[in-house]
């Protein structure tokens, strides 16, 4: 399938690892222009430099929690054109007790998930009106609709993410713009293969069989039994930074293995 997406230029927060990373790669297989964005001078050099090979690819260092990381971000990518496809992948996680989370850690988590993805929104989505053309992808979390009790604050925050796209979306009625979000579950990322790693040497288990057994005790209304790679939901965010998913708006796309268990 021609996804259409040669000569759009993109910016995908939150890409110089992970999830947003295989967002980045996919794009710009696609024929895709694409701004990578991290907070880490180095680590967005290596991916800009990795990523090269497949395309027209540009880093863009900033911190989008900070509304003058947010400005240096999207100056240096209007200065190359009209943006196409946003896809808001920054973010961050703490795993803490209820009780624990004080004001200080709870407006962290508001500032760095919520408040960074409606910064951005705000520049593009009005652009993208104007031009009556243009994509925007938030990437939620499937404890946004399944929390979790040991990360409350996170899960509130990615509830606030499906949200804002869906309220977003409100906005582009009867236009060409779509805003719709996608929710993650575990995914094998490089921080998720360092914790398991860990986990099961301290466990004194093959990786294979810790795995296993997480979902067996703490995941077991999962489909797939198993971790879902960064490639597969990476093509699902690809996919809805095309026009070809024009039917789809508003929408909170899951793609965590079949975690959540309703109709």
């Amino acid at each position: 399938m021609d996804l259409k997406l040669k000569g759009k230029l993109a910016l995908v927060t939150g890409s110089s690892a992970g999830i947003g990373k295989g967002v980045a790669k996919q794009l710009l297989q696609e024929g895709a222009i694409v701004f990578v964005n991290g907070r880490k001078q180095a680590a967005l050099d290596k991916t800009v430099a990795e990523l090269s090979a497949l395309g027209e690819c540009y880093g863009v260092c900033g911190d989008l929690s900070e509304p003058s990381g947010v400005k240096h971000v999207v100056d240096t990518v209007d200065n190359k054109g009209e943006l196409d496809i946003l896809v808001g992948n920054m973010g961050t996680y703490k795993g803490t007790a209820f009780k624990d989370i004080n004001d200080e850690e709870w407006h962290w988590m508001m500032n760095v998930n919520l408040y960074s993805q409606v910064r951005m929104c705000r520049h593009y989505l009005p652009k993208m009106l104007d031009r009556n053309s243009g994509r925007i992808v938030l990437v939620a979390s499937e404890c946004g609709i399944k929390p979790l009790t040991d990360m409350v604050h996170y899960s509130v925050s990615k509830t606030a993410v499906i949200g804002l796209a869906r309220s977003l979306a409100e906005i582009t009625k009867g236009t060409n713009v779509a805003v719709n979000s996608v929710l993650p579950g575990l995914t094998w990322t490089e921080s998720t293969a360092e914790y398991q790693t860990d986990r099961a040497r301290r466990e004194g288990k093959s990786l294979d069989q810790a795995i296993k057994e997480y979902f067996v005790t703490y995941e077991p209304a999962q489909l797939l039994q198993r971790i879902t790679t960064v490639e597969e939901v990476a093509s699902t965010i690809t996919y809805y930074c095309s026009e070809v998913s024009a039917a789809t708006n508003g929408a909170a796309i899951r793609a965590e293995g079949g975690i959540i268990r309703s109709i």
